[in-house]
Order: C-alpha cells, then sequence, then structure tokens
C-alpha cells in the first residue's frame, strides 16, 4: 500500500471542487463519530469543514499555512495542516493543528508521511518552531511526534473534557533552526 499513496498539496481549485469538500467533511466526520481527538466534540458540518479548508488555501498562498491531502487510488485517506501563528511575535513559528488519517489506513505509515512532508514545507517557509497538541490519551500520535524528533514542552492534566471524562493535553515541539 505504501507505493499507492500520493500526497498532494491542497489548493483552491480543491477547495473548489464539492466532492472533495464533500469527501474531506465525511472523513473528518467519521473519525469525531469515532472518537478521533482532533479537536471536535461533535462531527463538524460540512459549511464549517469547507471554511477551515478555504482560510487555509487563502493563508497557504503567503506561506503562511500547508495543506495536504492524501490519497489511496480514489479514496481520501488522510489530510494535515499547519499554519503560522497569527500574533506577531509568534510568527516565525507554526502549528499543526490537524492530522486525520481514515481508520481503514491508520498503521501503515500515513501519518508519518503526512507528518514529514508537513516538517519538509515547514522548513521550505522557514518556520522556525513547529508546535502541536493532542490528547494526553493518544499514545499512538505521542510515538509518532517523538520517533519525528518533537519532544514535550508542557501538559495541562485534565485539561481536555469529553463528557465526564478528563485527559491531558499535551504540546510538543520541534525546533527546525
Amino acid at each position: 500500500m505504501m507505493d499507492s499513496i500520493v500526497l498532494n498539496v491542497v489548493d483552491i481549485g480543491n477547495i473548489e471542487d464539492l466532492s472533495f469538500v464533500k469527501r474531506a467533511t465525511q472523513l473528518l466526520q467519521k473519525l469525531v463519530s469515532n472518537g478521533a481527538a482532533i479537536g471536535w466534540v461533535d462531527p463538524p458540518s460540512t459549511e464549517e469543514v469547507a471554511g477551515l479548508l478555504r482560510e487555509l488555501v487563502i493563508a497557504s498562498k503567503n506561506g503562511n499555512a500547508y495543506l495536504i491531502a492524501a490519497w489511496i487510488g480514489p479514496d481520501l485517506a488522510g489530510i494535515g495542516f499547519w499554519r503560522r501563528y497569527n500574533r506577531p511575535t509568534h510568527r516565525p513559528h507554526a502549528n499543526v493543528e490537524k492530522v486525520a488519517i481514515d481508520p481503514q489506513y491508520q498503521g501503515h505509515g500515513l501519518g508519518r508521511q503526512l507528518m514529514n512532508q508537513l516538517i519538509s514545507s515547514a522548513i521550505n517557509a522557514e518556520v522556525e518552531m513547529l508546535t502541536l497538541d493532542f490528547r494526553g490519551d493518544n499514545e499512538r500520535a505521542a510515538k509518532l511526534y517523538k520517533s519525528l524528533g518533537f519532544t514535550e514542552y508542557g501538559r495541562l492534566p485534565r485539561f481536555v473534557a469529553v463528557g465526564t471524562a478528563r485527559y491531558d493535553k499535551m504540546f510538543y515541539v520541534l525546533d527546525l533552526r
């Protein structure tokens, strides 16, 4: 399967393609419905996903974001992105906000490929520090991020609330200087 993975930068043409937006929405909705910790408690609407994708594509034109899609054959198997911080004093830095892999393609190195591409693009965009955060029970993510050179720089105990459950929020950074 590794040979059949195609990574594509998402551009305005993709965003105007309603089938791409629909596929991205379905991917994110499926993950959230299955309990994935990717920033939503309830599955996002098509309008919300379309707005996010459009915002990222516009920001990417100025080197302020990078959005990538992973395809396996005709299937949208994953998406990921980083974007720069808005505060002027934080502009040299960017945050990986979502890495979402379809469950049927998890465990085959796709997350690693997406992250490697995100890291390379951040280096090319002269990002100095690439940060990310994730829910503390996501051991698979922690293992991946550590293997890519990210280090923990903080945690907020029991910060993430999903119903009555509480999870630590983990903060990792990769120094690209």
